[in-house]
């Protein structure tokens, strides 16, 4: 059991960061969003009937990485809504890894032996319109620091959890102040090693990459891994790879998961390209996932033999730390799926 003294994250003063500032003025607005890009008003029909559906949320400093006028920006088609997301596909469905099943607390999931997720918000600073949780019950499953608690007295109840994943929505969305006292009471609980941070803000606000967070980070005594999440080598501009340098630079251990997407990276070059900028930036290129089959992204869909083609085809040009391990997550399996391991061929570590 933690010390209810462990958990402090109403106490400190309510921060305004440049990070909290750049979220706070990211684009929500179809119009504003085809306006700043030069698309057509064609397109807007579509995008506004999608967004009704599933929220559009850019920051404006990724929308400034995106090529004006196009409207196959690979950026884009991972943000912009569209009447494809409104197709009722078969075999897609609103919670395709079996994340409910899995939840054990409030926000709380235990599929695999030895490490649990905790959803801890709903927030993201950018809304992927093929994300896995764009159905996800949220406010169902109190995702966030009331429900903590129950969490915390699971984790603590199991000493065979020895690695927490914060996850959400994404974790770098809560403020420094509860997230520092979230460490802190895991790291509390004797049998937790590792904490386990995935995120996409240091690829697409790279501002949340500060001073106050790499403090918190360093200070902690678990064992760090943040898992970032970038698909396209055009991601991973300066200030992105600057922001990447600071985690590298408190000692974290980085890695990527990248999601296979059709129009967006399915191509040998651009993987290629998109490993080579990881590692520049001390990122290793760790996952490649297959779609997972929420409901409004079957249009993102790369036939898993295309995938394994793509993969090959890394495997003749990098060398072999720089090629992802191709994975699907299905329900109810022990672990993530590898899909291109040939027979005999041994099985990497799977998270």
């Amino acid at each position: 059991m933690i010390p209810r003294s462990a958990v402090t994250w109403h106490t400190a003063p309510r921060e305004n960061t440049a990070w909290q500032q750049a979220l706070a003025s990211a684009i929500r607005d179809p119009h504003e969003l085809l306006a700043a890009l030069d698309l057509p008003d064609s397109m807007l029909p579509a995008a506004r009937a999608a967004a009704e559906r599933f929220g559009l949320c850019v920051p404006r400093g990724y929308l400034e990485r995106m090529e004006r006028g196009n409207p196959h920006d690979p950026l884009l088609l991972q943000v912009l809504p569209g009447a494809a997301e409104l197709v009722d596909t078969p075999a897609f469905a609103g919670d395709p890894v079996g994340d409910l099943q899995a939840m054990t607390r409030p926000g709380l999931l235990h599929k695999y032996h030895g490490r649990v997720l905790l959803v801890t918000t709903a927030a993201c600073a950018v809304h992927c319109r093929y994300c896995f949780r764009r159905d996800f019950p949220y406010a169902q499953a109190n995702a966030g620091a009331a429900s903590w608690r129950q969490a915390l007295d699971y984790i603590g109840a199991d000493p065979s959890i020895s690695e927490v994943i914060l996850s959400g929505g994404d974790p770098l969305s809560l403020s420094d102040r509860r997230l520092s006292a979230l460490a802190e009471a895991l790291a509390a609980i004797a049998h937790v090693r590792r904490l386990r941070i995935h995120t996409r803000q240091p690829i697409v606000l790279p501002e949340r990459v500060d001073a106050a967070l790499l403090a918190w980070l360093r200070a902690s005594p678990l064992q760090t891994v943040v898992v970032v999440h970038a698909n396209h080598p055009r991601e991973i501009d300066a200030r992105v790879a600057a922001a990447l340098d600071r985690l590298r630079g408190a000692g974290l251990t980085l890695f990527n998961q990248a999601v296979l997407l059709r129009g967006v990276n399915d191509d040998a070059d651009t993987l290629a390209a998109l490993s080579e900028a990881l590692f520049d930036s001390g990122v290793v290129p760790y996952y490649l996932h297959l779609l997972d089959r929420v409901r409004g992204a079957a249009h993102f869909e790369v036939e898993e033999s295309r995938a394994r083609e793509l993969v090959d085809a890394l495997r003749n040009r990098l060398p072999g730390y720089l090629v992802p391990r191709l994975v699907r997550e299905q329900p109810g399996r022990p672990a993530k799926t590898l899909r291109e391991a040939s027979a005999g061929e041994p099985s990497p570590p799977r998270g």
